[in-house]
Formats: C-alpha cells, sequence, structure tokens
C-alpha cells in the first residue's frame, strides 16, 4: 500500500476488526458495534452500526512512502515501511511478547543506492520474503527481494552507512537481498503470483509489465504498456490481473499475455486505487484523484483467453460512501460480504457496504424469484385449498382455463363459464349470450332468413332500434279478473331480445314457464318469483316462494314474503302499498326487493327496477323490453350500454353484441382484469370482416398465443390456432417453407401436392396413373430426379403405399384408416447433421428400433440431436 501525505488504509490479514491509518504515522484501530463497551470510551463513529477505537499509535517510522502487513499470524502486527531513502524498515504496532517479533522489529533492509521506495508485497507462503519497488538508478536494480530472516555481518557494513542509519546496533541492518531483478528500470508496482509455488512476480516497471520466475532469474516475461501501476492478482481468479494508468484499467489474463483482454472506460481523473473485492468474484473497485465516488466493475463472464474474441459483460456502477468529503483512500474488508471502510484526506472513516443489485426474473408460471448477493428468493403465489379464486392471478386463472380447454366447447357454448370454473358471473352471463345467439343463428339458418343473422349478433342495442310495429296491451292478472294498470308492449324486435335474455325459448309464443322451472331447479327462488310476478302470474310467484322455503336448506323468511305478497292490492291509498314502500328496501335479496317495487310503481316509472345494480343485466333488460314504451327502451338501453363499457362488465355483451362497441367493452373489460383468454375466444364469435380485423382484438389473440407459448402449452397453442382457422379462415397461415430442388433451386412443391398444377400433365414426367395422386420423382422444373430414400431406395415423391418393403399389416391398414397420415409418411425428411433421410414413414419406423442413421458407414445419432424432441411440453400427461 503507498503513502504520502493522503492517509491510506491497510485491513490486518488475521484480524478482521482491525486495520491501520497511515500517512506520517502508523495507526491502529478496531472497529466494532457502536455502543457496546469496547468501543464507549474515544470511539470514532464509522456508521449508524460500527465505531472505532484506536488501539496504538507508532511514529517512529518517518518518510513513509508504503507499508505491507506480515501475512502470517506470528508474530501479529508486524508490518514493512517502505522510506523516501529506499529503506525498509520493520516495526509493530503495540507490545508483543513474542521473541521472534522482538528479533525483527528495527531490523532495517538498506539498498545500495539511495532513491524513493515505491512498492511492497509480502510472499503469501514463504513470509520471510519481501519484495520492494524502487525507483530507477542506472547501476542498480529497482526489484530487490529481501530475506528478513537473514543474519548480518557488521564487517561488512561501510562506517559511513552505518553512521548514516543511526543505528546503534548495527546487526540490525541488511544490505544483501535476496534476488535483485529489474537493472537500469524503475518498479512502481509489484505483486506475487499464487501460481507455481508463489515463485513468480509480476512487476510494474518503467514501461512494461515483467513477470520474473525466481527458479531462473536470468529470463522474464513482459510485454510493452503504459498500464504499469497498481498492479493487483484476482483473489478468486489467479490469472486474471488488474493495472491502471492515470485514468485507464487494463484487465489482464496471465495465460495470454500479449495484449489485455478488456480495457475498462478511461476515467477524466487520474486514478490512485484499484482493488479487487476478496468475498466477490469479478468486482473490481477504482478511485480517482479528489473524487468522493468510488466505481465498481462487475465482470459477469468467465474468462476463456483461447477461442473466440467475445466481448465480456461488464456492469458499471457508482457508489457514494459519504456524500460530502472527498475519499482519499478505501480497503475491501477481507471477510465482510462488499463490505469497505473509506478514509477522507483529513482521517474521517466511514465503514460502508455495498448493495448487490436485485436481480429480478418473473416465470410464466407467476413464480418470482431474485437474486441478492449470494441469497436466492423464490416467491410463488399460494395455490392451496384455502386460496380463494378471486385471489388468484389472472395469469393463473388463464393456465388453469386452458388445461381445461375452456372456450372451445362450440357445440354447447354456455359449458365454456363451467370450464371456467362457474363461479364468475359476467363470464356466466357472456357465454349463455354467446350460447342464445348461436342458438337463435341456427334457427334463422333453418327458416333461411339470412337477412336477420347480422342482427342478432349486432345485440340487443342495434335490435330494438330496427324495431317497429310495437303493439301496447294491458293483460289481467294470471287467475284473477283484476285488469292491471300497467301494459305490456310486444314486438317481433322485442321478443327476439327475450329469446337472448333466455326468458323464452324459440317460438311465437311467449312462454317462461320452462325458464321458471330451470331457475327452480337451479335453486333460484328469488329470481324465478321475480320472473312469474313481471309476467303478471303473482300466483305462480307465491308458488315458487313457498316451495323455496320448504326446500333443503331453503329460507325460511320466503314464507313471510310469500303472505305479503298474497294481500297485494292495486288501490293506491292503501296501507298495503304504504308499508310495501317503506320496508322494501330492508330485505336483503335484491330479487325481492324489485318484486315490490314493481308492484308500488307508477305505470312506466320503473326506475327502481331498472337501476337495481344487484339485478342481473339481462333480467334487467328483458323487463325494460316488456314494459318500457319505443321511446323509453332505446334511451334505458343506450345508458346501460354506456355503463357496461365504461366498466367493462361483460353483461354488456348482450347489449352491444360482437360489434365495435363490444369491441370497447372488451377492451374496457382487458384493461380492467388483463383477460386476453376471454376476449380472444369472444370475439372469433364475431363477423371476420368487421371484429376479427380490429388491431386490438389481433393483439389480444396473438398475446394468448404467445402465453400458450410461454408455458409450454404447445398442443393448446395449435388446437387453439385451428379452432381459430375454422372461425376465422383468413388467420389460416400460409406456407412458409418449401422444399427446393438440389439442381435448379426451384420449389417442387407442386409435384407433392395432390392437385396437378396446370400445364404438362404428370405422364409427361414419365409417371402412369391417376393424376390425384402425388407419384412426381423428378423436378418439375428441371426434370432431374428427387433424392432416393434411404431405406426403400426409390425417388422422393413416391407415395409410401406404392413403396415395396413397407411391410407391415398394421402400417398399411393406418394409412388406408387415415388418409392426413398417409400424406405425413410421404414427407421429406432428413437429418440437419448428416444430410441422410428419406420418407418420414419410413425413418420413424427405422429409429423406433435403432438409434443410429440407416445409410451404412454413418454414425449419426440422427434422432438424439433433435433438441425439440428432448422438450417435454406442459400440457402433455
Amino acid at each position: 500500500m503507498s503513502s504520502g501525505y493522503k492517509p491510506d488504509i491497510l485491513w490486518s490479514p488475521h484480524h478482521a476488526d482491525r486495520y491501520v491509518i497511515c500517512d506520517t504515522e502508523l495507526s491502529l484501530y478496531r472497529i466494532g458495534p457502536a455502543g457496546s463497551p469496547e468501543t464507549k470510551a474515544g470511539t470514532l463513529p464509522l456508521s449508524e452500526e460500527t465505531a472505532a477505537t484506536l488501539l496504538a499509535i507508532n511514529s517512529d517510522t518517518p518518510y513513509m512512502k508504503c507499508v505491507a502487513w506480515y501475512p502470517k499470524h506470528e508474530p501479529e502486527c508486524l508490518l514493512a515501511v517502505g522510506q523516501a531513502n529506499g529503506r525498509v524498515v520493520l516495526t509493530s504496532l503495540g507490545q508483543s511478547h513474542n521473541s521472534k517479533c522482538k528479533e525483527l522489529v528495527g531490523k532495517e533492509f538498506v539498498p545500495k543506492h539511495a532513491r524513493q521506495c515505491n512498492t511492497l508485497a509480502w510472499n503469501p507462503v514463504d513470509s520471510n520474503w519481501l519484495a520492494a519497488g524502487l525507483d530507477k538508478h542506472r547501476a542498480d536494480f529497482s526489484v530487490l527481494i529481501w530475506d528478513i530472516s537473514s543474519k548480518f555481518s557488521p564487517e561488512s557494513v561501510p562506517a559511513e552507512k552505518a553512521r548514516l542509519s543511526g543505528d546503534v546496533d548495527s546487526g540490525l541492518l541488511v544490505t544483501k537481498p535476496l534476488y535483485e531483478l529489474g537493472q537500469n528500470d524503475a518498479c512502481l508496482s509489484l505483486c506475487w503470483l499464487p501460481r507455481d509455488h508463489q515463485k513468480l512476480l509480476l512487476a510494474g516497471m518503467h514501461r512494461n509489465l515483467a513477470i520474473f520466475d525466481l527458479r531462473n532469474t536470468s529470463q522474464k516475461t513482459f510485454v510493452n504498456t503504459k498500464a504499469i501501476q497498481g498492479v493487483t492478482v484476482d483473489p478468486h481468479f489467479p490469472d486474471r490481473v488488474a493495472s491502471f494508468f492515470e485514468g485507464q484499467v487494463a484487465i489482464w489474463d496471465l495465460r495470454k499475455f500479449e495484449k489485455p483482454v478488456f480495457t475498462l472506460t478511461e476515467q477524466p481523473k487520474p486514478l490512485t486505487k484499484v482493488a479487487w473485492c476478496p468475498t466477490r468474484m469479478g468486482l473490481l473497485a477504482t478511485l480517482t484523484r479528489d473524487s468522493n465516488i468510488i466505481r465498481l466493475y462487475d465482470m459477469q463472464h468467465t474468462p476463456m483467453p483461447f477461442g473466440d474474441e467475445v466481448e465480456p459483460t461488464i456492469i458499471e456502477r457508482s457508489v457514494q460512501p459519504c456524500s460530502e468529503s472527498i475519499i482519499s483512500s478505501f480497503a475491501w474488508h477481507p471477510s465482510a460480504q462488499n463490505r469497505m471502510v473509506v478514509v477522507s484526506p483529513n482521517r474521517v472513516m466511514n465503514d460502508f457496504t455495498v448493495f448487490e443489485r436485485i436481480s429480478l426474473a418473473w416465470s410464466s408460471t407467476t413464480s418470482l424469484m431474485w437474486a441478492c448477493g449470494r441469497h436466492l428468493y423464490e416467491c410463488t403465489e399460494d395455490g392451496g385449498q384455502g386460496a380463494a379464486a378471486a385471489d388468484k392471478d389472472i395469469a393463473t386463472k388463464m393456465r388453469e382455463r386452458a388445461q381445461s380447454h375452456y372456450g372451445h366447447d362450440t357445440v354447447q357454448v354456455w359449458r365454456n363459464h363451467v370450464l371456467a370454473g362457474g363461479d364468475d358471473p359476467q363470464l356466466r352471463s357472456l357465454w349463455y349470450t354467446l350460447h342464445f345467439m348461436k342458438q337463435y343463428t341456427e334457427n334463422l339458418e333453418q327458416k333461411q332468413q339470412s337477412n336477420k343473422q347480422s342482427l342478432i349478433y349486432s345485440g340487443i342495442k342495434n335490435i330494438v332500434k330496427s324495431s317497429s310495429g310495437t303493439t301496447e296491451t294491458r293483460r289481467c292478472w294470471s287467475g284473477s279478473d283484476r285488469q292491471t294498470d300497467v301494459p305490456r308492449y310486444h314486438s317481433e324486435e322485442r321478443s327476439l331480445a327475450l329469446q337472448l335474455c333466455g326468458w323464452i325459448s324459440r317460438g311465437p309464443d311467449i312462454d317462461v314457464e320452462p325458464f321458471l322451472k330451470s331457475l327452480e331447479q337451479e335453486g333460484e327462488w328469488e329470481r324465478a318469483a321475480a320472473v312469474a310476478l313481471f309476467n303478471l302470474d303473482i300466483r305462480r310467484a307465491i308458488q315458487i316462494l313457498n316451495k323455496g322455503a320448504s326446500a333443503e336448506k331453503g329460507d325460511l323468511n320466503l314464507n313471510v314474503v310469500a303472505m305479503a305478497l298474497s294481500g297485494y292490492t292495486d288501490e293506491k291509498n292503501s296501507l298495503w302499498r304504504e308499508m310495501c314502500s317503506s320496508l322494501r328496501l330492508q330485505l336483503k335479496k335484491a330479487h325481492l326487493c324489485i318484486m315490490f317495487a314493481f308492484l308500488t310503481s307508477e305505470p312506466g316509472a320503473f326506475d327502481a327496477v331498472l337501476y337495481e345494480s344487484r339485478v342481473a343485466v339481462r333480467d334487467r333488460v328483458a323487463f325494460a323490453c316488456m314494459f318500457l314504451n319505443d321511446t323509453q327502451l332505446p334511451r334505458y338501453i343506450d345508458k346501460l350500454t354506456y355503463e357496461m363499457k365504461e366498466a367493462g362488465n361483460l353483461e354488456g355483451i348482450l347489449l352491444t353484441g360482437l360489434t365495435k362497441d363490444g369491441v370497447d367493452l372488451m377492451e374496457s373489460y382487458v384493461d380492467r382484469t388483463g383477460d386476453v383468454q376471454t376476449a380472444s375466444f369472444c370475439m372469433l364469435k364475431g363477423s371476420p370482416g368487421e371484429v376479427l380485423k380490429d388491431p386490438r382484438v389481433q393483439c389480444w389473440i396473438e398475446n394468448y398465443r404467445n402465453l400458450l407459448d410461454a408455458w409450454r402449452f404447445w398442443h393448446k397453442r395449435a388446437e387453439f390456432d385451428i379452432h381459430r382457422s375454422k372461425l376465422d379462415p383468413s388467420s389460416k397461415p400460409l406456407p412458409q417453407v418449401f422444399v427446393s430442388c438440389n439442381f435448379c433451386g426451384k420449389s417442387i412443391s407442386y409435384s407433392c401436392s395432390a392437385i396437378p398444377h396446370q400445364g404438362r400433365g404428370f405422364s409427361q414426367y414419365g409417371v402412369s396413373g391417376s393424376p390425384t395422386k402425388s407419384k412426381v420423382t423428378s423436378c418439375p422444373g428441371c426434370r432431374k430426379p428427387l433424392p432416393r430414400c434411404a431405406l426403400c431406395l426409390m425417388n422422393m415423391g413416391t407415395p409410401v403405399s406404392s413403396c415395396p418393403g413397407t411391410g407391415k399389416a398394421d402400417e398399411k391398414a393406418d394409412l388406408t384408416r387415415d388418409k392426413k397420415l398417409a400424406q405425413f409418411n410421404n414427407w421429406f425428411t432428413w437429418c440437419h447433421n448428416c444430410r441422410h433421410g428419406g420418407h418420414a414413414g419410413h425413418m420413424l419406423s427405422w429409429f423406433r428400433d435403432h438409434s443410429e442413421c440407416p445409410v451404412s458407414a454413418c454414425t449419426c445419432k440422427c434422432m438424439q440431436l433433435d433438441t425439440t424432441g428432448n422438450l417435454v411440453p406442459s400440457d402433455s400427461a
């Protein structure tokens, strides 16, 4: 460690809580927790958690230029100090009772000619060896290796040197070094290399980096470079060395020492220190002059000098241990991870931990993993039995739904909501709406009324706008002669709307009895009673409520409601009407509430029913189609449609249909939930010419396909593509790959297709037979023969069934049973490694029993080279 006027810092190699600050004197500090008994008196705060206590001061060695700490435990606190006159002095901090330490302290190693000592380095293995690097002298060496245990003979010391040293005991002077290296040169930095039993020394000379082998000092390996200062070896990678010159750091690999592996970005100011982190691989810290930041370079690679010249990945960071003061020097803690102590020019110290970058990785199955330092953390979604469906992430829901073939039931469309779990009322409403739309479209096809098919998918909003010929009737209460004062409205379009709401089935008559029975089976007693009442059948409503009260797990309060309902009177000022108007709001069930709201409302003023948000949209719309006139109905439908679009409520698809308004509503739903799965399946039911060309719809479909691929649901994605191509023929992808002729390079797809192309007949190519079979064995462009199958030796293009030696009866049965399989068996297939191949059916048969290529003398393991064959789809059993 070099030291001048600015303080430097040096950690003890065998005490993790002690370090030395050296400038004009040596000061030993012990670091500990702030507030502990050991650090209370005279402590210096280093951080919020730590403080330093001064243990000893040594002022016996003036003119210090560099300091190095003895690497072994005994004697401890022994330091070598290089001075401005080139001498190396051994000194100690504190009193040591070790006899060896007493012998060594005060010992001086004197060069022949006085000049500045720039650097010191102890040998980590043979700890008696101390290397010193000095300035240039024309008649002397610049690298001197001293043996601190060597004895000195007083006769060989010149009297002048003994007088200049000022030592009374001249036996402490050593002038004969063990090795002398680097004649007529200057050494600015040096370090021992961990390889080869610590016999190698790397020195930054005046114009080059040199590696000296002490087993043969006459030879050296060197490279010309300016980066000769601060040479230091990576403790985790012994062949990697860093050095610097002015503002540039060079990283070397000793196995390829001709040039630097790479050079770090040049800094505007000269560098003063470079140090590898002892606890973290590949982390280099640099400090520039008069700076308050330390730059960190994280080298994310394993150096491989032999092979391709690969540019390494280096992540650069800057840390600021102390916000205001300039940093004079720093030192990594030898054992605590990413911890360092920095010191300012006025000896203000700071204990600082470099926090690791947190790398996040989010898997497609909603698992989150992040790395911080040496720790790896994983966070997975709680998929236990206690996890509510509402708490699950939408990606988890879509994944589970994809596994249950959600969206693929095109016959009973309503069942898709059951495949989705059956617990989402919006999905239930959506799929029932699409089911009714499909059902009545098929009904119109049978009646050959194609002009109304598009009207059904355009939604109730457009259906009621086209309404004409509305008739108004006043009916009696069912089973009673009392005339109601509530007018009901009828038209063909309103009947169609009621059918889409699911209240009535196909047919000219308005009969809700099948709907009521289905509601009773599902246990929706309150809803069934409300529908019966709206159809002016108060006796049926009371019957349903009584049945619900007596059913298993039934609500006995329904009997009380039935009793209150039976007392209905149409007198305006009756006590019954007054009490029902005031007490109905206390009913918890929404359908019971709107029943009494209907009975107590004025004709045409049914806001209490129409705007009860707890009631399903389809029930409110059906009620509006029955009791609102031609002026009120479109206005109400428009207002309700706007609310559904703003909220992204899928129940609104009943109103908007699969139109542009439906895409707007679905966009709000996707923005709110992220459910591109439902959006894709729903919009595929629309008209290909309008809805499917919308870029938003295409974006949802492509994102869902990408999700399936990310989950490795390749079979599911293929099924979705098939489902999509059936509903949208324009989405069928064009052929992207074709087999070309080896001679002319043209596509030979014509000769493999089952349909003959225009021009010459097949017989002109020398092949007779039916033109509907693919029997061409030559290129249609240049007439050169196609390659031969490695197994049957027939030219490619000949159908497998006509090839001799296909052999097994079960294969022939497969071919006759499935024409598509026969077509695949006839495909060209070849290995990309050895270029051998043949008919796909033959190759599959061969590799069921063999591992090597069928061509003689070829040892290629063709099928084992197929990497995609090793991947297992997540959706496979």
